[in-house]
């Protein structure tokens, strides 16, 4: 750092509460970690905030300093946006509040909070909120890019039940956002990403779910997926909202659940999870059961927080992962054909793709009430390429490539949390044009000069 820098960092210590970190500091390269391992950025400063004092002094400091600032909650953005070489990073891991009303039905929930945290405090009284696949993720990130999950259909996505937020403007005053007080800017947090503010809490509203639910994956060989896709996409018509579902193509992994003769071995699933009693569930998921003989069933009853939870050894804190991503409107036989030779393509036991059924609740919420941009799509697909380390790690992003290349033609949209470093025009295809230009407006009120860009950034100008 400067001599400037320097003696800012003393004022800012002075008027701190929890801890600054430092290049050389012994905790300092186990604290500039995130969970993506090929991500590996060295902060001028991490600024380790206990709340939102410490938070207005982390952003006066950048102010004052010029320093890029970089947010941090879970740390699990795909392309790195949570950490930064040279600035200030503002980690918000230790804000973990949570408070749970189960009379209203409503949590409140810090920014450090993590997925499974927030369902641990919820299942406490058979309640939940819409949140995400990977207990580990932050709730911050999750939410504010939108928030698909097992409870989607039924529920909507996270921001369908966010009723307010408390948001750190860029100059650092402290507001609240909801339909009744600064609505603009909490329809623009509700799917717009990090760039209007830091969100320090939130208000959710909970469903009644579990603490027993019927769900999991169901596992066929890879070479049936043409026919199982179709049969999938056929059956799905009929379902009820209840049930959410994926679909995956991956190598069973090594998990002590799986007997050891079947790790390694190539698969079609279908994960399901049904938000209503365990026998409906079991009277909806026979028909997929019955396709034929599966190579390993655990879609059976088990606690919500575990199925949850199942994505977890899948993706660990610390391997290297490249994404691309896109929606379409429908499961065509030309984009199932697709889909099934990527899944013949994959070379590593680590990199897998889900395709997540969309539609139910999410588009029954109007398309102009929130920022979210994909309220029409049918479907996600997310391709993921994963290594233990640097070794491999091209073959798998080059797969990813050619994988997302193969379904350009048919891309109807992206879900933001999902998108790399893509650019402006992959992020305005995440919105949609009119919801992108009002994104604009939003952030030239509310940070004309960017200081929030590290995220899939909205330009103000």
């Amino acid at each position: 750092m400067t001599t400037t820098t320097t003696s800012a960092t003393q004022a800012l210590a002075d008027d701190f509460r929890g801890d600054l970190v430092s290049p050389g500091d012994p905790s300092y390269d186990e604290q500039r970690k995130v969970w993506n391992g090929s991500i590996d950025r060295r902060p001028a400063l991490i600024a380790c905030c206990t709340g939102a004092a410490d938070i207005r002094a982390a952003l006066a400091f950048a102010r004052r300093t010029g320093l890029q600032v970089a947010v941090r909650g879970g740390g699990h953005s795909f392309p790195g946006h949570s950490t930064c070489d040279g600035g200030i990073l503002i980690d918000l891991a230790r804000m973990k509040g949570i408070r749970v009303d189960p009379v209203r039905r409503t949590a409140r929930a810090q920014a450090g909070v993590l997925l499974g945290e927030l369902d641990r405090e919820t299942q406490a009284f058979g309640l939940a909120t819409p949140s995400g696949i990977v207990t580990h993720t932050g709730v911050a990130g999750l939410t504010l890019g939108g928030g698909i999950g097992w409870l989607m259909r039924k529920y909507g996505l996270s921001i369908d039940n966010l009723i307010s937020a408390d948001v750190i403007t860029a100059e650092g005053e402290l507001v609240t956002a909801s339909e009744d007080a600064n609505g603009d800017l909490f329809w623009g947090i509700r799917g717009g990403g990090g760039n209007f503010g830091i969100v320090t809490e939130f208000e959710f509203r909970l469903h009644p779910v579990g603490p027993v639910i019927y769900g999991g994956p169901i596992m066929w060989p890879m070479e049936k997926s043409p026919d199982l896709m179709r049969f999938y996409r056929d059956w799905i018509t009929g379902v009820p909202d209840d049930l959410t579902t994926a679909v995956m193509h991956r190598w069973i992994p090594p998990l002590p659940s799986i007997p050891a003769e079947l790790h390694g071995r190539p698969v079609v699933v279908v994960l399901a999870c049904y938000a209503g009693s365990v026998e409906d569930g079991e009277l909806v998921v026979a028909p997929l059961k019955a396709f034929a003989p599966p190579v390993l069933d655990m879609c059976t009853p088990k606690p919500y927080v575990d199925l949850q939870a199942m994505f977890d050894p899948s993706f660990p804190h610390g391997r290297w992962y490249y994404t691309r991503s896109s929606d379409v409107s429908t499961l065509s036989d030309e984009v199932i054909d697709i889909a099934a030779a990527r899944g013949m393509a994959i070379t590593s036991p680590y990199t897998s793709y889900p395709i997540f059924q969309l539609g139910g609740a999410i588009s029954r919420v109007s398309p102009d009430s929130t920022a979210f941009g994909a309220r029409s799509s049918g479907h996600t697909f997310n391709f993921v390429g994963v290594t233990l380390g640097p070794d491999g790690f091209e073959e798998q992003r080059q797969w990813v490539r050619d994988s997302w290349q193969a379904l350009e033609p048919h891309q109807s949209g992206v879900y933001v949390n999902f998108l790399s470093d893509e650019g402006t025009d992959r992020i305005r295809s995440a919105y949609g044009a009119t919801t992108y230009d009002r994104l604009k407006d939003l952030k030239q009120k509310y940070d004309p000069g960017n200081l929030f860009h590290l995220n899939q950034n909205i330009r103000p100008h």
